[in-house]
């Protein structure tokens, strides 16, 4: 493989990188609490949960609609801020006010009442939404045209944006403690303007702070107004067939959607496992450990993994860090077989190893305990009378290499796709409208892995009214929460085997841009 410097150029200033992983924290923690939080549609506001699942369904179609759209408008945009910016500050503004008002929802109101509010208010949320997210992603695509800092900033952005998932767990242990709020509509009201006012804060940083392609060079611009809205949509329709045809992308696409339904198919078989099967169907007993797991899996997918993944596609390409990372993944979901065996972390907690750390952990909250009752915080504590599932988290550094290689690697190659585009379309670039045809594929896949997820459930013989599970249905859990992940990530590896944009190519690719532009 040809090794190239990066050239001080194409580095990203520290600043920018920090500004530009605010907006991904940003990123993933307004659809994180708005997961998280349609959790209390049902238990806080009294939702049917077929009008719920309506409420979660039907926003997401107009999503995928809005998203090509915002994408086309951001590529071709000429302003004097640039042609990410000015979207990005005005959408974290209407975002966070918008998530505010989206959940301000009062349970004395009808049901139906109550459904049109937040149906409604969703739509003109995710407007908000999508005028910050799919800008905010093409502007990642074009800070650097090099293609190991390209690596560097996305996975810069992506260990901020695993912060959001260090939160979101927390969610509804906080909402639902009596000692924060005397109910769980007060929870509501007030965490979602706490969540509204930090995502402002830290969403307006990109605009400011980071630094889009020399706009100079952009030529055949369509100029965005009413009166060319007919044949802005000719274009836009036109843009998406070429980016169609670009194949590396469409393996991009392929790939992601594989590893990313796969892993969003079985995301909360994780939590009946712990609950239904580890604690025999007591919420009381599995206590916090669902919101650790999931803590525990973001902090080493942020610190642990995504640096790891960051190394080896700068030494030996991305193609091969993504073969080899999602591979690491499979052996991760393999070793779950073990780690949730309730036999095994049974024997493993008489061991004096695991006897001396629970101890310890004990000891620990011990002493800040008295400080976590002081400021309302008793539901972060540990309880380790009952010893702590030690095992749970052995695979967890293995499952994070593929969600954490996932993102990381094919968003840094999505942006070496976007400079094949240009050369083989020309002007203007088409950052934007890349950004949101793959995040459209991201949403298609975590709209079907929900449907798909129930219908697992469903054939498994699952049973949401009963607390005791049979054993054929605990059996049956277990082994495709293992092995649907494992497929899907099999056959993404598949689809990138033969992926040839390498950085040798990636390169020339750029070397003859710059040249056609008439840049030094």
């Amino acid at each position: 493989m040809t090794k190239g410097n990066t050239h001080n150029r194409a580095r990203v200033p520290f600043i920018q990188k920090m500004a530009f992983g605010s907006g991904h924290l940003v990123n993933n923690l307004l659809p994180g609490s708005l997961g998280f939080f349609m959790f209390f549609l049902l238990t806080a506001f009294g939702m049917d949960p077929f009008l719920a699942g309506l409420l979660g369904g039907i926003p997401r179609i107009f999503d995928a609609i809005t998203d090509p759209i915002m994408g086309f408008i951001s590529d071709n945009t000429n302003s004097r801020w640039g042609r990410r910016r000015p979207y990005i500050f005005i959408g974290a503004i209407l975002s966070g006010i918008l998530f505010a008002v989206l959940w301000q929802l009062d349970p004395t109101n009808s049901q139906m009442f109550n459904f049109w509010y937040f149906l409604i208010f969703s739509m003109i949320y995710l407007i908000g939404n999508t005028m910050f997210s799919t800008p905010l992603i093409g502007l990642g695509y074009e800070m650097s045209s090099d293609y190991n800092e390209r690596t560097r900033l996305m996975a810069f952005s992506q260990t901020f944006g695993q912060f959001a998932w260090m939160i979101v767990p927390w969610f509804w242990v906080i909402i639902a403690d009596p000692e924060m709020f005397s109910s769980q509509v007060e929870g509501v009201h007030k965490m979602s303007i706490v969540v509204a006012a930090a995502c402002m804060v830290l969403g307006v940083l990109p605009a400011i702070f980071c630094k889009g392609i020399d706009s100079e060079h952009i030529k055949n611009r369509k100029e965005i107004n009413f009166g060319t809205l007919f044949s802005n949509l000719k274009d836009l329709i036109k843009g998406i067939v070429e980016v169609s045809k670009n194949k590396p992308f469409m393996k991009l696409c392929g790939a992601t959607f594989l590893v990313f339904n796969g892993f969003q198919m079985v995301a909360a078989f994780s939590v009946y496992i712990i609950v239904f099967y580890m604690f025999s169907g007591s919420y009381e007993n599995a206590g916090t450990w669902p919101a650790w797991f999931s803590m525990i899996s973001a902090l080493l997918t942020a610190f642990v993994v995504i640096p790891i993944i960051s190394s080896m596609a700068n030494r030996w390409g991305k193609r091969k860090a993504f073969i080899i990372s999602t591979f690491i993944s499979v052996l991760g979901y393999s070793l779950k077989w073990w780690g949730f065996n309730v036999e095994l972390n049974a024997q493993f907690n008489q061991t004096a190893f695991a006897q001396t750390m629970n101890a310890g952990v004990g000891r620990f909250f011990e002493l800040i305990n008295p400080t976590l009752d002081q400021w309302n915080m008793s539901w972060f504590s540990i309880d380790v009378s009952n010893g702590i599932p030690w095992l749970i988290f052995i695979p967890l550094p293995f499952i994070a290499f593929g969600i954490g290689g996932l993102f990381t690697l094919m968003m840094s190659m999505t942006a070496d796709v976007c400079d094949l585009d240009e050369l083989r379309n020309g002007m203007p670039r088409k950052e934007g409208t890349f950004g949101a045809i793959y995040w459209w594929m991201v949403k298609l896949g975590q709209a079907l892995a929900l449907v798909l997820s129930g219908l697992v459930l469903k054939l498994i013989g699952f049973d949401q009214n009963t607390v005791i599970q049979s054993a054929d249905t605990l059996l049956n859990l277990r082994i495709a929460d293992i092995l649907i992940p494992a497929f899907t990530a099999l056959i993404a590896i598949w689809v990138m085997w033969k992926y040839d944009l390498t950085e040798k190519k990636a390169r020339e690719i750029k070397d003859e841009l710059v040249q056609r532009r008439g840049e030094l």
